[in-house]
């Protein structure tokens, strides 16, 4: 606006101080009218404003709806000026009892859905408050809580409600301030209640003494909470990671006998439609295996998403899957953040109690005082009407000779030194109650007042008195509305292990060089005397062929370590199984390897002891050992287990108690034995100290960490092999040249595995045309260490034995024909279980103990 009455005020001044000055007002205001709630009722403005103002509209439980767009429009205009949208959202949360544990506002029509459907517009919706909202706001009328003027002066709102209900754990609250957010979970009411009543008996109650009593979240959509941890840290610091998973059953669909999960219970603010399509797009893209359909069939009696399996797969292994790469499990970052004074402070479940507490003293203080102020009001005018109703007659005869109601009020006044509000009370007086009746029932009202004045004057005069009155509001509150905990709380891992539904199992695990990894029983290979031809492993491509072969029991992780010194790790349960002559599943899709990475060795782990060690080889002689408890938590992008310096690269690792001898082979037929105390504990990211000195062109091939008295069996690429006994191998000190192990020539080829073994052992051996074959060691005679041995297996031109295993002899051996050949079918590989239920028992099986697979 300009003109000649108009003075310009311009005021220069620094851009960044203004920056500074305004977005400082801005975040003060977000936080303190916007965001955060209040620790007292556990409220945000916005929602504090919605039930205050549908409380002065009348809309209480009992009375009838009244239209959503009605209670939008009231809180707009007489208390939060902002967006509608706003407004009708947050009072659509309240109505959801899939978002808050005890709903404030009782909806009629489309609220939305857990799915995540929007509500319909609010000039379609009513809305009313529940009882548990009326809990919120009793006694708001008795001076219990401040109030202020609302945005225009016109009003006035509270600036907390006096909240009986322990609304801010009970309900939880969310929200994102400037550069702090808060997101507390809901917790069970009956639950709360009894810590509260709890710390008020004790008030140097700690956290453990108030966990006794609250287990932890409890969630209106249910589910499983997993492991305990998140929630003490939560509890005890303001802030955790609580781990939540969907519940789900797996069951046999009686129509086709398959085995199908039935999702039930889904975690917090979570989608099942969401869900449902996450299943659906995995399966399709191969990253889940075992699906065959999927299907919502979620309706108004509640949750059920039901994932088909295909025929012997096995549900828990699924299941883990699901957890693993859907929302069935969620993080729920718990921050108690909340205004104390205004204030924002994390606050720890202790804290957040003592303030509820205080809270709810405050309120009954005033309130009593309140009670007191109206109850001597009206004990003053009652002593009025006493002193009338004694002396009737006179006072009749006063007012009648008074000129007027003014003469007659100053003329009561001084004959009987009543007050104002006394002699007003009078000569309002109807005269029906001067009848017997009515002056009897006034006796009685005045002895009734009197004795509640005295009452609340006990109150006031003792405090445990007070914390009487608050535990009685609790738990009377708790009997009204407590219910039944909706999730459950499993202690830890170990008690959600899915090993408990699969039998323990030793597999063959073969991996090709083109990257694909599958799992089979040992039982489906059939044993075969020495020279047989063994049977088809895996159909491989031209340009593919089995490079590794491991055997692990079902139980075990197994520790995947690449060339270049990379380590993953994976449950053999959560390998594909597949049929004997199948190619497996790319092993990508099992670990995070790159793709240009080349696995070196794979160990079989039952647990990261502290005890044991890692102890590494590499093609250049080099070796390292190295705790395994520093394997035991791994990241999905795998970790550094050694340094591999440029050219080289990791051959083996075994496990060691760090008291056994060593013994390195080289492809030229060299190895040398040493005590493993020569080589000192390293780091994961150290490179080790020199093992052997090898020739020109020679390279180490395998390593033997010795353990018992036993013989050394040596293989070659050609199939020939012996077994030497272990003291030819004399021990040197480590960095030496070494000694024969075999005598190489062109008829052996190069030595490609050096093992450790006993006379009732099996031998596993496995070609780059994918043939296997299984035959008992005692068939291969005991010679010097610089001989060339004997055939163990017969070769189809053009084939190479790429890999070796060691089988401990089954209890029952199964027979085969005299040729060698296998005629019988191999047992089913499939493996059916039913969840939930006790652990099968595990089937008599071979005891194994793995070899390490090389290039």
């Amino acid at each position: 606006m300009t003109g000649p009455n108009v003075r310009e005020r311009i005021l220069p001044r620094l851009i960044e101080d203004e920056l500074k000055e305004s977005f400082l007002d801005y975040s003060m205001s977000v936080i303190v009218q916007r965001a955060l709630p209040d620790v007292r009722d556990g409220l945000k403005p916005v929602h504090r404003r919605i039930l205050y103002a549908m409380h002065e509209l009348g809309l209480v439980p009992g009375r009838p709806y009244k239209k959503a767009a009605t209670v939008v429009g009231d809180v707009l205009g007489k208390y939060h000026p902002h967006g509608d949208i706003a407004v009708y959202d947050s009072l659509v949360r309240m109505v959801q009892d899939f978002s808050l544990r005890y709903p404030l506002i009782d909806g009629q029509g489309n609220f939305g859905s857990v799915d995540g459907d929007s509500a319909a517009a609010y000039r379609y919706t009513e809305a009313r408050l529940t009882r548990v909202a009326m809990t919120m706001l009793e006694d708001i009328d008795k001076n219990t809580v401040a109030f202020v003027p609302n945005f225009d002066d016109r009003l006035r709102e509270p600036t907390v409600l006096p909240g009986r209900l322990p609304n801010l754990l009970v309900n939880g609250s969310a929200g994102i301030a400037v550069g702090m957010t808060t997101n507390i979970p809901p917790h069970n009411l009956s639950e709360v209640v009894q810590a509260v009543v709890h710390l008020v008996d004790h008030p140097a109650a700690t956290i453990k003494d108030i966990r006794k009593f609250i287990k932890g979240p409890d969630f209106p959509t249910g589910a499983i909470i997993y492991g305990r941890d998140g929630i003490k840290e939560c509890y005890e610091k303001g802030r955790g990671r609580i781990v939540i998973r969907a519940r789900a059953i797996a069951e046999e669909k009686e129509s086709t006998g398959k085995q199908q999960i039935v999702v039930t219970e889904f975690p917090y603010q979570v989608s099942p439609e969401r869900v449902h399509e996450q299943i659906r797009d995995l399966a399709l893209a191969k990253k889940l295996e075992g699906i065959s359909d999927v299907r919502n069939e979620s309706d108004k009696e509640g949750i059920r998403l039901v994932i088909e399996l295909k025929r012997d797969v096995i549900p828990m292994v699924v299941l883990n899957q699901l957890y693993k790469h859907t929302q069935m499990q969620q993080t729920f970052g718990a921050i108690m953040l909340a205004l104390v004074d205004g204030t924002p402070r994390e606050l720890t479940l202790l804290e957040l109690l003592q303030h509820f507490v205080e809270h709810r003293h405050t309120v009954i203080t005033l309130r009593t005082e309140f009670e007191l102020q109206r109850a001597q009001d009206r004990e003053h005018i009652l002593e009025g009407l006493k002193i009338a109703v004694d002396h009737i007659d006179e006072v009749i005869k006063l007012i009648k000779k008074s000129k007027d109601t003014p003469s007659a009020d100053a003329a009561l006044r001084k004959r009987f030194k009543l007050s104002e509000k006394q002699s007003a009370e009078i000569l309002n007086m109807r005269l029906a109650r001067l009848t017997t009746l009515e002056i009897t029932k006034l006796e009685e009202e005045l002895k009734d007042v009197r004795k509640f004045i005295k009452e609340c004057k006990e109150i006031l005069a003792s405090k445990p008195r007070r914390m009487k009155i608050l535990k009685e509001e609790l738990t009377e509150l708790a009997h009204g509305f407590g219910d039944e905990r909706r999730t459950e709380i499993v202690a830890d891992q170990g008690e959600f292990s899915i090993e408990d539904l699969i039998a323990e199992e030793d597999m063959v695990i073969t991996v090709s060089h083109a990257g694909y990894i599958k799992r089979l029983p040992v039982s489906a290979y059939r044993r075969q005397r020495r020279g047989g031809k063994g049977v088809i492993a895996a159909h491989q491509k031209e340009d593919d062929w089995v490079e590794h072969l491991f055997i692990a029991s079902t139980h075990d992780y197994v520790m995947f370590f690449t060339e270049q010194g990379q380590c993953y790790w994976l449950k053999v349960h959560e390998i594909a199984q597949a049929a004997r002559a199948a190619r497996g599943k790319p092993i990508l899709s099992c670990v995070a390897m790159k793709p240009d990475e080349r696995l070196a060795a794979l160990v079989p782990v039952r647990e990261f002891s502290e005890d044991q060690f890692l102890l590494f080889a590499t093609k250049d002689g080099v070796v390292k050992k190295t705790v395994l408890s520093e394997f035991g938590n791994p990241r999905s992008v795998g970790i550094r287990a050694i340094n591999i310096e440029k050219g080289d690269e990791l051959i083996d690792v075994q496990v060691t108690d760090g008291k056994n001898d060593i013994v390195l082979a080289t492809a030229h037929g060299m190895s040398i034995r040493f005590h493993e105390k020569d080589v000192r504990d390293m780091g994961r990211t150290a490179t080790g100290v020199k093992g052997i000195e090898l020739d020109k062109k020679d390279h180490v091939i395998d390593m033997v960490v010795v353990r018992r008295k036993s013989t050394l069996l040596t293989v070659t690429e050609k199939g020939m092999g012996k077994r030497s006994e272990l003291d030819e191998y004399r021990v040197q000190h480590r960095g030496g040249r070494g000694i024969i192990t075999l005598k190489r020539s062109d008829k052996t080829g190069e030595i490609i595995a050096l093992k450790e073994v006993l006379p009732d052992d099996e031998l596993m051996m496995i070609t780059k045309k994918g043939i296997m074959i299984r035959v008992p060691v005692e068939g291969i005679r005991i010679s010097g260490r610089n001989t060339q041995g004997v055939k163990i297996m017969n070769l189809t031109p053009g084939d190479l034995v790429v890999d070796v295993a060691r089988v401990v002899k089954e209890d029952e051996d199964e027979a085969v024909d005299e040729d060698g050949d296998d005629d019988e079918t191999p047992r089913s590989a499939a493996s059916k279980t039913k969840a939930p239920g006790p652990k099968p028992k595990a089937p008599s099986k071979p005891k194994s103990r793995a070899p390490k697979p090389k290039k």
